[in-house]
C-alpha cells in the first residue's frame, strides 16, 4: 500500500460506537483479552488451515486515524468529538499471539489472542475477522487441492472470479499451502510468487486459424510454452502442435470436456509422435474432487479458479473474536477475570487460552489441548501460540516461504485420515484443560 494508506474503516461502524460508549462509561481503559477461534469446521472438512496473519499484520501497522480519516468521521456523525480526539492518537499498545501462519487449527483453537485497553482492542475485530475468514478459507480448501494433486503442479488462477483485491489475498493464501505458481501479477509483485500463464481461446479464435495462433505463440514465446487445444477439434489440435514444435512442445492445455479421458488420448498421441516430454495441463472448474478423481489420469498439472477463490463451497470459516476475560478496574496490575457469553446456540469459553499439540511417538498429531494457564514445557507436546506483537512493537512478520513451509509441517504431523476428501469429524479432538466455569 502507499505510504498515506490508512486501514482503519476498514471496520464496521459499531466498533467506534461502542468506543465512543465505553469512553464514556470509563470500560474504555478495562485491559482485556480477545480471542479469535472458529466453533466449528466447514462440512466436509477435518481441520483448518491458518492464513492471512502476515496480512493482518500489516492491516495492523497501517491502522491509523490520519487527518482524512478522521474528517469523514466527523462530516457524517460517526463519533463525537472526544472521541475522534482519542482515535487521532490511536495506537494498539498491547500485546498480540498467534498460531503461525500456515499451522492447522481445529474448533476451539485460539489462532489470535489480543491483550489490551478494551479501546484499543476492540475496533480491531472486524479487520482481524475480514482478513483471517477470506485467507483461511482460501487456504484451506487449497490445502485439500494440494493433497488431492499428489505432487503434481497447480496454478492459481481464480482472478476473474472474485474480487480484485480479494484475487490478490487468494493467490498469497493458496502459494502458502502448496500451489506452484499464480497467474495474478499483482501477486507476483507484492509477495513473490511465481506466476505463470499463456493464452486463452480469445487469442485461436483473433487468428484466421489455430495454426497461425500456434504458430504466432509459439515465435512469441518459444517451443516450451503451452498451447491451448481443446478450441475446435483436440486430436488434429494435438498434431498441429507438434508439427509446429515438434518433440520439444512444452505443454498442451486442456479446459473441457471430460478431461481425463480426452488426457489419456492426447497422452497418447503426444507420445506416438515422440513427445513424450510435453506436459498435459487440464483446467476448467476444478474443485479437490475433481482434482481427486483425476489421479490415474496422465495429467501433469492443474489450474484452479473459482473452487478456489470462493472457498471451495466455503468461502468463509466462521472464525469469531470474543471478549474472555477483563479487568475490574483500569489499573494496570488489575487481575483479568474471565467473562463469557452464555447465548444458546453460541456459547463462549471464558478465560485467557494457550493452544498446544499433542504427538504421539511417532510424531503424528493426537489432540489439541487448550489450557487456561500458560503450560510448562512437555516432552510430545507443541506450543502453537507465538508472539506476533510486543507491547505495540510488532514483532511476527516473517516471508511468505516461512508459512509455506510450516503448512507443509503441520500436514505432514496430522493423521492419514485427514488427508481424506469425504466428510467426517475433526482429524483429532479438541480438548480444554482446567479452564474456567
Amino acid at each position: 500500500m502507499t505510504d498515506d494508506w490508512s486501514s482503519a474503516l476498514l471496520t464496521d461502524r459499531y466498533e467506534l460506537t461502542m468506543l465512543q460508549g465505553a469512553l464514556r462509561s470509563g470500560a474504555a481503559h478495562r485491559r482485556t483479552v480477545f480471542e479469535m477461534f472458529a466453533r466449528r469446521l466447514p462440512d466436509e472438512r477435518r481441520y483448518g488451515v491458518v492464513a492471512g496473519t502476515g496480512r493482518f499484520l500489516e492491516a495492523l501497522r497501517d491502522f491509523r486515524f490520519d487527518t482524512p480519516t478522521l474528517d469523514f468521521l466527523s462530516d457524517n456523525g460517526i463519533v463525537d468529538d472526544s472521541t475522534l480526539k482519542w482515535l487521532a492518537e490511536y495506537r494498539f499498545s498491547g500485546d498480540i499471539w498467534g498460531y503461525g501462519e500456515g499451522d492447522v487449527y481445529f474448533p476451539g483453537s485460539p489462532i489470535l489472542v489480543v491483550e489490551g485497553t478494551f479501546a484499543e482492542s476492540v475496533i480491531l475485530e472486524t479487520v482481524a475477522l475480514s482478513i483471517f475468514n477470506h485467507d483461511s478459507a482460501i487456504a484451506s480448501a487449497a490445502s485439500r487441492m494440494v493433497t488431492a494433486a499428489n505432487g503434481r503442479p497447480l496454478i492459481e488462477m481464480g482472478s476473474r472470479r472474485t474480487h480484485e483485491m480479494s484475487a490478490v489475498a487468494a493467490a498469497r493464501a493458496a502459494y502458502l499451502t502448496g500451489f506452484a505458481t499464480t497467474s495474478n501479477l499483482e501477486a507476483g509483485r507484492r509477495y513473490g510468487i511465481p506466476t505463470a500463464g499463456t493464452s486463452a481461446h480469445a487469442f485461436v479464435l483473433a487468428h484466421d486459424s489455430e495454426r497461425h495462433a500456434f504458430t504466432a505463440q509459439l515465435d512469441a514465446l518459444g517451443p516450451e510454452t503451452t498451447l491451448l487445444v481443446d478450441t475446435f477439434d483436440v486430436d488434429r489440435a494435438v498434431r498441429t502442435a507438434i508439427e509446429l514444435a515438434g518433440e520439444k512442445l512444452g505443454g498442451v492445455r486442456l479446459d473441457s470436456g471430460d478431461l481425463g479421458a480426452t488426457a489419456a488420448r492426447v497422452r497418447d498421441l503426444l507420445d506416438q509422435h515422440g513427445a513424450t516430454g510435453t506436459r498435459v495441463l487440464v483446467t476448467g472448474d476444478l474443485d479437490e474432487y475433481a482434482i481427486q478423481a483425476l489421479a490415474i489420469a496422465p495429467v501433469d498439472g492443474y489450474g484452479v479458479g473459482t473452487a478456489l477463490v470462493t472457498g471451495s463451497g466455503s468461502p468463509t470459516v466462521s472464525l469469531v473474536y470474543k471478549l474472555v476475560a477483563r479487568a475490574r478496574g483500569t489499573a494496570p496490575d488489575d487481575r483479568l477475570e474471565p467473562v463469557a457469553k452464555r447465548s444458546v446456540g453460541k456459547p463462549s469459553k471464558g478465560g485467557r487460552k494457550w493452544g498446544s499439540r499433542r504427538l504421539d511417538d511417532q510424531g503424528v498429531a493426537t489432540a489439541e489441548i487448550v489450557y487456561d494457564h500458560e503450560p510448562e514445557e512437555e516432552p510430545g507436546v507443541r506450543p502453537l501460540l507465538r508472539r506476533l506483537v510486543d507491547n505495540g512493537e510488532i514483532v511476527g512478520t516473517e516471508p511468505l516461504s516461512a508459512a509455506r513451509e510450516r503448512h507443509k509441517g503441520a500436514l505432514a504431523e496430522l493423521p492419514e485420515e485427514a488427508r481424506r476428501m469425504s466428510g467426517g469429524e475433526p482429524a483429532i479432538p479438541t480438548l480444554f484443560e482446567r479452564l474456567h466455569p
